[in-house]
């Protein structure tokens, strides 16, 4: 039996442009878009995109620096025909070119920093500069198995993998969105993912098949907590997703300032990693906003399942939910299906899975797989690799991995993958690579040194700083994405087995919760700096840096980013200095980012209590 065809996504996008004529389709800082001047922009970019040689089968490449034109430009690839990738502007040259050459785009639109040569930008192609004049729909139209885009994921051989979603998928799955979450021309869905991750589809398509606006910001730069806040409340927005780390960190903010969400904000919607249900139950009971919990994967086109329910006071778990329309989800045991209730592999069914892999028949073969129980001949599993179980209630419930992949701040990982690039490096024989064992935020590295007599004692670990820290960061940081960089790492005289063989990561964290501070200034604070700092207790910041950091040894010229830092951390921290000293009042992530030092950022506050004095 052949399946019927789901909703196209242009079709969705078109009733909306004819029920909504004159409604916001595209919110940005200077100008608001009309569904009318949006379907007219984008039909003028598609015909510039045509006359280049997209259409059916092929990519267009996006590459510029700010969300609004993004999300034009997906729209004029698929009126176009063509499918749509998108270049992450965060990625290192060594890596965006790779990208770039493997998707071998028709054609590549953008103006970023970022863009390869020949890009282009068409006329009239700013969202503020007013609407082009309408034109004809070019190409000839689509069908539901022609790519819609590729977007790209971690993989374990050090390639990232390219997952491509065809046009059925994305209608599907826009349509089932908008459904599940109630979604209506009211609504304002506000844009905040990374340009290249799967969840820039969620946060545009079903709201546009809703007739809704998608919010879109000047740049992508990320927002800490308040500024997140502000931003919700200044845009009306009613929407918004944000991964499992980042949800946590605008809550501990929200609980800190005695604040609630925004009277407007409806929907939060959390996914990327396992959520615990103490600060879950704690939101549900105390923010107007609702939530959302998703679960999915870029190779079933982003979410697939969804759960709002209150959840029970006995809860040991966050469910998954249940799966949207289209969506056929079933726990297996060396694929055999498991009765509800037992544990097995999560494996994911139905019309929204990707066709495969860009370039990578063996990835495709392994992971998409025929479903020997299925009625309709041909079906496909796609095996995720999560263990789960469905509950009493028909709720999926996440219980870990089947394999090493982690999460870290919403993207997956293949820690392997990490582990290959630091053993390629001159003077490391093995290394082991996994989540600090504390928040889960930012990679451990444990290295053994290739000469015997750089190796410490056995059983102890030695925290790398200075220079050898970075003769293995900075090569690290040329090829990979920051979140993928280890910014702890130790070095081992070997790496420990457990009785089943596998490296003793429980052990490692006990080596390095001991070992030696051995802790290298990362460079010294400026002359004027130093003179206000001097004046100023350190004490009260530096233990701010080391609780945050979970870095009892860190001395005063330690730099914050050096020893585990990143954005979701910053945040916490900023957060934190904002409870104890008015003079961080407005402080914003830049700041820590020019003094990321407890010293320097003393220094700092003390300028700004200096300047609110004169």
């Amino acid at each position: 039996m052949t399946a019927v065809a789901g909703p196209e996504v242009l079709g969705l996008w078109d009733r909306s442009v004819r029920e909504h004529a004159a409604g916001p389709a595209l919110v940005t800082p200077r100008r608001v878009l009309s569904y009318q001047d949006a379907d007219r922009l984008t039909d003028a970019w598609a015909a510039a995109l045509t006359a280049r040689g997209a259409g059916p089968g092929k990519l267009v490449g996006l590459a510029f620096g700010d969300p609004a034109r993004t999300v034009l430009g997906m729209l004029a690839a698929l009126k176009a025909g063509a499918g749509f990738t998108v270049l992450d502007d965060r990625l290192p040259p060594a890596a965006r070119a790779a990208l770039v050459e493997r998707t071998a785009a028709a054609v590549w639109l953008g103006d970023g920093a970022h863009a390869p040569e020949g890009a282009f930008v068409p006329a009239a192609q700013d969202p503020a500069g007013g609407a082009a004049t309408a034109a004809p729909r070019p190409g000839r139209p689509a069908d539901g198995s022609d790519v819609a885009y590729v977007l790209f994921t971690s993989g374990s051989t050090g390639r990232p993998k390219g997952t491509v979603v065809e046009r059925d998928a994305l209608g599907r799955f826009t349509s089932a969105v908008a459904e599940r979450l109630g979604l209506t021309p009211r609504d304002r869905w506000l844009q905040v993912a990374s340009l290249g991750f799967d969840v820039l589809i969620e946060e545009v398509f079903p709201a546009f098949a809703a007739g809704a606006a998608v919010v879109c910001r000047d740049d992508t730069r990320a927002l800490d907590a308040e500024e997140l806040h502000i931003t919700l409340a200044r845009t009306r927005t009613t929407v918004v997703e944000l991964s499992t780390q980042y949800w946590l960190e605008y809550a501990r903010w929200l609980t800190a300032s005695g604040t609630t969400t925004p009277p407007q904000l409806r929907t939060v919607v959390v996914g990327g990693e396992r959520m615990d249900p103490g600060p879950y139950r704690a939101w549900q009971a105390r923010q107007p906003a609702g939530l959302a919990h998703v679960y999915g994967l870029t190779e079933c086109t982003v979410s697939s399942t969804f759960y709002t329910g209150l959840l029970p006071a006995d809860a040991r778990e966050v469910p998954l939910g249940t799966p949207l329309r289209d969506v056929l989800i079933s726990v297996r045991r060396e694929g055999r299906p498991v009765p509800d209730g037992e544990t097995g592999e999560i494996h994911i069914g139905g019309p929204l899975l990707a066709r495969g892999f860009l370039d990578d028949e063996a990835a495709t073969a392994r992971r998409f797989v025929p479903d020997p129980y299925a009625a309709e001949p041909g079906a496909r599993l796609y095996v995720t690799g999560d263990l789960g179980r469905i509950d009493a209630d028909g709720q999926l419930v996440f219980l870990g991995r089947a394999d090493d992949q982690v999460k870290i701040r919403g993207h997956r990982l293949e820690p392997a993958r990490v582990e290959r690039a630091l053993c390629e490096l001159p003077g490391v024989e093995q290394a082991v690579v996994f989540p600090d064992p504390a928040t889960g935020t930012a990679l451990w590295a444990f290295t053994v040194a290739a000469d015997p007599a750089a190796a410490p004692l056995p059983g102890e670990a030695v925290r790398l700083t200075g220079l050898d820290r970075d003769a293995l960061v900075t090569p690290l940081e040329a090829q990979l994405p920051d979140w993928a960089v280890p910014r702890v790492l130790y070095r081992v005289a070997v790496l420990p087995k457990n009785p089943h063989g596998k490296v003793d990561k429980r052990l490692l964290s006990a080596w390095a919760a001991s070992a030696p501070a051995g802790v290298q200034a990362a460079g010294g604070p400026g002359p004027d700096r130093a003179v206000d700092a001097a004046r100023e207790p350190l004490e009260p910041v530096l233990t701010l840096f080391r609780e945050v950091l979970g870095a009892p040894a860190l001395g005063p010229d330690d730099n914050f980013f050096d020893h585990g830092g990143q954005s979701l951390l910053a945040m916490r921290l900023l957060a934190r200095l904002r409870e104890s000293d008015p003079a961080a009042a407005g402080l914003r992530a830049s700041t820590l980012f020019a003094s990321p030092t407890p010293r320097l950022l003393t220094g700092a506050l003390a300028e700004r209590r200096a300047a609110a004095r004169t």
